[in-house]
């Protein structure tokens, strides 16, 4: 296995993993924030960085079946939500190749310095 490399995003929101804080979205990406996971709400992201894609499965959801697939924080490994990689009804296609983040999974960093956070994260010296 090859070594991993870590995407540092820049904006006024990020959102970042509750375990480990490291980035996975930005507020502007925020597609929808009325959806609900397994534990409870969730928001459903346009894009998503620093995350693996489990396995794919047919899944019944709220909105009916749905192949998705888990993703996994790339530092932690922690479940944090899924991705759509199919729906079976048209009214749905819309989700197709976008993210689900569990709120109880993530943490919001709002007026920080970006690039200076992602320094003092990579030499230990900030704890959130």
């Amino acid at each position: 296995m090859g070594r991993l490399v870590t995407t540092y995003l820049d904006g006024e929101r990020i959102f970042t993993c509750c375990k480990c804080n490291i980035h996975l979205a930005l507020y502007k990406d925020i597609v929808s924030k009325d959806f609900h996971g397994r534990l409870g709400k969730a928001y459903l992201f346009e894009d998503c960085v620093n995350v693996s894609t489990g396995p794919m499965e047919d899944r019944i959801l709220i909105t009916g079946m749905h192949t998705v697939a888990d993703i996994y924080c790339n530092s932690c490994r922690t479940v944090v939500g899924w991705k759509y990689e199919a729906a079976f009804e048209e009214t749905q296609e819309y989700k197709v190749g976008k993210f689900i983040i569990e709120k109880m999974r993530m943490q919001s960093l709002a007026g920080l310095d970006q690039r200076g956070l992602a320094n003092r994260l990579t030499h230990g010296l900030y704890i959130l």
